[in-house]
């Protein structure tokens, strides 16, 4: 097979139909790295004619593939010899048909192209919203992501935000995330990432997820069901054995904590409302909080919070002021 030096380089004695059929046949390997796939992806941008070469070549591939039952059964026969001829002169034929695979280029060449997409959600809003791959992605509030896929990759950005990923189980397509530097990498799973400030947090709840404190990190950790990575700002990263429901409760109005700052509850719930609460006092926005919010409105959610804390709320300019008892 023609080298990955030779076809990314595109020497002389290697043509663009010559180099598409080795792409094509070093892609149905099981161990096809995403170096490869990046590799592809440039070779393809590379000249004019390599997306046309590849898909008719793709053509041809497909056309050998559905007679290759009959082609079983010929090679089984006893007599393999003179059939042999028979095959040679098919095999001919379906190589020679690269030239004729071309008038349905136009046809195929919508696969080969890459699809992106930017999804966002304001103050208050939740969307669901379907990839072209059928995974499903939930935003949560004010949250911004990018989309992008691709024959053999399919990347997400997640530059501020919340979301949770039910991926389409395609294992030639490795589905990425990225927020904040950090990489999450997964087949088919469901899981939730969050990206708050620099803050990358990753919880499963189907499925394997690999994610790497940054992107180009040696590091991994593999998450399985009931796992959550944290990593903060500085990449110290935390792993702990969590309740995959409670994390994804707030597609159901609820947020749960257990024993988290105030603070962070705060700009959770700010997050979900256009009027906002404030902290009046550095040292209670440090109070831990544990239990449950449902998310109704501004004023019921702070009485509920008086139930948990001794805290107390006065109107201000842009909500409420949270002050202790």
């Amino acid at each position: 097979m023609t080298s990955l030096a030779a076809i990314a380089g595109g020497g002389d004695r290697d043509g663009p139909a010559a180099q598409a059929g080795a792409w094509l046949a070093r892609l149905q390997a099981d161990d096809v790295g995403e170096a490869e796939m990046l590799a592809f992806d440039a070779w393809l941008d590379a000249a004019a004619g390599h997306r046309e070469a590849y898909a008719a070549a793709l053509s041809v591939w497909h056309e050998f593939g559905a007679g290759a039952e009959a082609v079983g059964e010929e090679l089984a026969r006893p007599a393999a010899r003179k059939p042999a001829q028979s095959l040679t002169r098919r095999w001919m034929a379906g190589v020679g048909g690269l030239a004729v695979a071309a008038t349905v280029t136009l046809a195929l060449l919508p696969a080969l192209t890459t699809t992106t997409a930017t999804y966002a959600t304001g103050k208050g809003q939740h969307r669901q919203v379907k990839l072209t791959d059928g995974s499903t992605v939930d935003l949560n509030a004010e949250t911004r992501l990018s989309v992008k896929i691709s024959l053999f990759r399919r990347q997400v950005a997640l530059s501020d935000g919340e979301a949770i990923f039910d991926v389409a189980h395609d294992t030639r397509r490795p589905f990425t995330v990225q927020a904040d530097g950090r990489m999450v990498r997964v087949v088919g799973t469901q899981f939730d990432v969050r990206n708050r400030s620099g803050d990358v947090t990753v919880t499963v709840a189907r499925g394997k997820v690999e994610v790497r404190p940054s992107a180009a990190s040696d590091q991994a950790f593999m998450l399985t069901r009931g796992q959550r990575l944290q990593v903060g700002r500085t990449g110290r990263a935390q792993l702990a054995a969590v309740d995959p429901s409670e994390t994804f409760s707030w597609r159901a109005g609820r947020l749960v904590y257990r024993n988290q700052p105030l603070s962070e509850v705060v700009a959770d719930l700010n997050r979900q409302f256009v009027q906002q609460i404030e902290i009046g006092d550095p040292a209670l926005a440090q109070t831990p909080i544990t239990g449950v919010i449902v998310l109704d409105d501004p004023a019921t959610v702070v009485e509920r919070l008086s139930l948990m804390l001794p805290i107390r709320s006065v109107p201000s300019e842009r909500g409420l002021l949270l002050l202790r008892k």
